[in-house]
């Protein structure tokens, strides 16, 4: 979903609803401006939308953390907040089409999401990648890192077992997998957009978080076995 829902802000703004290390340095340069000889006072299109990114994934982040009170790996956790991830989706796919601005940005122009309507685009969509990263990342998987790419990168160029090809080294494949489907959704994304538009592209984001949170409700129970092999516990 990361890149799937980064293929459609990225193509009208040039920014990302998901990565949020460029949004943190943008405003740190917006209050550099401040401190020039002849401050820039100007609060541009590009910083509002950077703010109103970053504050909106911290919302969503700390939505996330409401799963402390089920349990991060409870099944109804997982379930109710996937379903919250695609209302955040679906009511950023209303608004883009209330707003009825074009899928694409014009080479060589600004942003093109300048009304409060597509602000609130751009919110909802940051905020659902917020409770997403919040959720996979108290799943405490391989998959954890399910927004952001860099330490992904990171952990695979270092990884011990890079290059031994004659074995499946499951740390690696994992990690080539995350990167693979984000290259896949980034992909799908953009492919989407150009044949039926970002507002389709957008609703189909909130049918795919439907059907991800029904999914849920399909993955075995998982068994923790005890080290003496006597007792097993079923995690509900």
């Amino acid at each position: 979903m990361t890149g799937f829902l980064n293929a459609v802000c990225f193509s009208a703004i040039l920014a990302w609803c998901a990565s949020q290390t460029g949004n943190t340095i943008q405003l740190s340069i917006a209050i550099g401006r401040l401190l020039d000889d002849s401050p820039d006072l100007v609060y541009r299109i590009a910083d509002r939308l950077a703010l109103t990114s970053l504050l909106s994934f911290i919302l969503g982040g700390f939505i996330g953390r409401l799963g402390a009170r089920f349990g991060y790996a409870c099944r109804i956790w997982l379930v109710c907040g996937t379903l919250l991830q695609a209302v955040f989706t679906m009511i950023a796919t209303i608004a883009l089409w209330k707003s009825k601005v074009a899928s694409y940005a014009e080479f060589g122009s600004g942003p093109i999401w300048t009304t409060p309507l597509t602000f609130l685009v751009y919110g909802f969509m940051s905020a659902s990648m917020g409770l997403q990263g919040v959720m996979a990342k108290r799943l405490n998987t391989q998959f954890s890192t399910s927004v952001v790419l860099t330490s992904v990168w990171i952990e695979l160029i270092s990884e011990p077992t890079l290059f031994h090809l004659r074995r499946w080294v499951v740390e690696r494949e994992h990690k080539l997998l995350t990167i693979a489907f984000m290259l896949l959704g980034g992909f799908a994304g953009r492919c989407l957009i150009d044949e039926i538009g970002s507002v389709a592209t957008l609703a189909m984001a909130t049918g795919l978080r439907v059907i991800i949170s029904g999914w849920w409700l399909l993955i075995p129970k998982k068994i923790e076995r005890k080290h003496d092999g006597e007792e097993e516990e079923f995690r509900k």
